[in-house]
């Protein structure tokens, strides 16, 4: 009985790893081949580059160490695909994946069959998979779905930052319907947070853990451009006071007046949206602010962005997915947290520093990726990701 569960397990995984592997295919089906290859800036990387360390996440981990007799398809890819593993050796330093003109995108998309290949030959005829590998395998797929949504970011900043402003996609419009009651009252209580129940969640999910949180009041609405159209036009970018001393040097420095692909044309607001340059609608919900921006707006408003312990107590009191919503924490372990042995161990835990927690998840977030435990973390300068901002007070 043990053997059958562990082969359904096999057989269940290699479904989902052929359906999330085509989406990531699916993802970049609209693009010119050019378009693969560009890095405009060093925390955006070319689709190629994310095509090829997604398949190299797969060999190095899976295949190369478990399946007896495989054959490595480059052994110079480990050098190319590698992305911050210390542990697995030497790799292109990040601001040089875009001189890769080589492996060609051909090369890549013949990585990906190959290593598919031997995925699917491995979890066909391997029915002993034990708890520790189906972790990597777990891991594996969510990583790539962490990647779709970095392919995404990434292809709107290379196409929103071309002159011409070209087209990804006509993308449908999504609808948000606001909330009635504008806030949602939390008693004083003791909250439990982290990750419960069954499925996946990442290791800095992990040590669910008592907090105690005073009384507060969350917005049941994300931020819309209208608002913060008020904002921008009341000088909220001119007055150091709404801005954290960091927060100040970033606008003074980057001479920042509105969210990221915000375009003032003829006196009038457009921005770049995947289906080429649109007007400002202004009850949709802004996109592409920063923590500093978040947080100034936030104190413009004589409010503040919610603790993240916060946003998980109140989340299934309200509506969320369409923006990864920015809080007040910084990104640090859970009690308990324990960093995983080798290269597996540096998936989270490097990163505990010099970083902010945003919550929930945004219409990039493939489907099934997004939980209310669910902790994204980036710098406070990074406006490429689709995030918004929620209130508290």
């Amino acid at each position: 009985m043990e053997q059958t569960a562990q082969k359904n397990d096999a057989l269940l995984i290699l479904s989902q790893y052929k359906k999330i592997r085509r989406h990531s295919e699916t993802i970049c089906r609209p693009l010119e081949i050019e378009d693969y290859v560009v890095q405009p800036i060093a925390d955006v990387s070319p689709p190629k580059w994310h095509l090829g360390h997604t398949t190299w996440f797969f060999e190095t981990f899976i295949l190369i160490p478990n399946f007896q007799g495989y054959k490595e398809f480059n052994p110079q890819y480990n050098f190319v695909f590698n992305s911050y593993y210390e542990t697995v050796g030497a790799r292109v330093v990040r601001t040089d994946r875009g001189n890769l003109s080589r492996p060609s995108v051909a090369d890549i998309y013949a990585y990906r069959a190959y290593v598919d290949e031997q995925m699917e030959a491995y979890l066909n005829h391997h029915n002993d998979l034990s708890d520790e590998l189906y972790a990597v395998l777990e891991l594996g797929l969510n990583h790539e779905q962490q990647h779709q949504e970095l392919l995404l970011t990434d292809i709107k900043y290379i196409l929103g930052h071309n002159p011409l402003f070209p087209v990804y996609k006509e993308m449908e419009e999504v609808i948000v319907k606001r909330e009635e009651s504008p806030f949602i009252a939390m008693p004083e209580d003791i909250y439990e947070i982290g990750f419960n129940g069954t499925g996946f969640s990442f290791d800095n999910e992990y040590g669910r853990h008592k907090k105690y949180l005073e009384a507060f009041e969350i917005a049941s609405s994300l931020v819309t451009n209208e608002e913060y159209l008020q904002f921008m036009e009341e000088g909220g970018y001119e007055n150091f006071k709404y801005w954290h001393s960091e927060g100040w040097d970033w606008v003074t420095q980057q001479k920042a007046k509105a969210p990221l692909y915000w375009h003032s044309i003829d006196g009038k607001w457009q921005h770049y949206t995947l289906s080429g340059l649109q007007n400002i609608d202004p009850l949709d919900l802004v996109c592409h602010v920063n923590f500093y921006e978040a947080s100034a707006f936030a104190a413009w408003k004589g409010m503040r962005l919610p603790t993240e312990e916060e946003w998980e107590a109140s989340s299934s009191h309200f509506n969320w997915g369409e923006r990864w919503e920015w809080t007040g924490s910084a990104y640090l372990p859970y009690p308990r947290y324990k960093k995983e042995a080798g290269a597996i161990g540096e998936y989270n835990g490097k990163f505990m520093v010099n970083q902010m927690v945003l919550r929930g998840a945004s219409i990039a977030t493939p489907q099934g990726h997004s939980r209310s435990s669910y902790r994204n973390f980036f710098h406070p300068k990074h406006q490429w990701q689709f995030s918004g901002i929620r209130l508290v007070k």
